[in-house]
């Protein structure tokens, strides 16, 4: 339960990070040059949508990490269970 929780936050602060990241950059670099500053509502839209996507990437990363540095696996039941069915005949 502590793990699900810990990746959780995890997650939600790569992903706060990640858009505060962006927005500097968008601030800096695209804001009235590139993007025009009518459509601000679109470039903070896609800059959270960009912040999630960087989000599921980066903590897909660690936790491939963990996994193979820790066996976490003997921890968790698995959630998908493979049924196995015979074959009769």
């Amino acid at each position: 339960m502590l793990f699900i929780l810990g990746a959780t936050v995890f997650n939600v602060i790569v992903a706060v990070i990640s858009f505060f990241l962006l927005f500097v950059l968008y601030a800096k670099f695209l804001y009235g040059t590139i993007i025009p500053s009518n459509n601000i509502s679109w470039a903070f839209s896609l800059l959270f949508i960009a912040s999630i996507a960087i989000s599921i990437f980066v903590y897909r990363i660690v936790l491939k990490f963990l996994l193979a540095k820790f066996d976490l696996e003997k921890y968790f039941d698995p959630l998908f269970v493979r049924k196995s069915i015979k074959k009769q005949g």
